[in-house]
């Protein structure tokens, strides 16, 4: 886990994401993706570092998916330290966030208060 890389404005983990060796982050300016996320201009828009720095409960952009969604929720509840200590101790304990070509475990998810909890415990219930 790279923590010094912690959550993207969306709430994706790039701390854990196997795509952060090519990739600068939202704040890159040379970020592939900055043409068409939503959140990414919300966020610079409204003057956050982070849609969960906002009080809206949004599902627009990639806040429509339920793993960042879910983040999201946990660092508005719990903070960012939080939400990347549960990660660590999950990647320890073997829980997958994504490699390329799997979905990981934090994937696996309908109900965006049952993947709070797994983030918390590290446990499906």
């Amino acid at each position: 886990m790279k923590r010094e890389l912690g959550v993207a404005r969306c709430g994706l983990a790039c701390c854990l994401c196997s795509e952060n060796v090519h990739c600068s982050g939202c704040n890159g300016g040379d970020c592939p993706d900055k043409a068409w996320c939503e959140n990414r201009k919300c966020s610079l828009e409204k003057g956050l570092g982070h849609c969960y720095d906002c009080e809206a409960d949004c599902r627009k952009g990639l806040l429509a998916k339920i793993k960042p969604y879910a983040f999201t929720l946990f660092v508005k509840r719990y903070g960012e330290k939080a939400l990347l200590d549960c990660l660590e101790r999950n990647e320890k304990n073997g829980v997958v966030y994504h490699r390329e070509g799997i979905i990981g475990d934090y994937d696996d998810f309908d109900d965006v208060e049952a993947l709070i909890r797994f983030i918390q415990t590290g446990r499906k219930e």
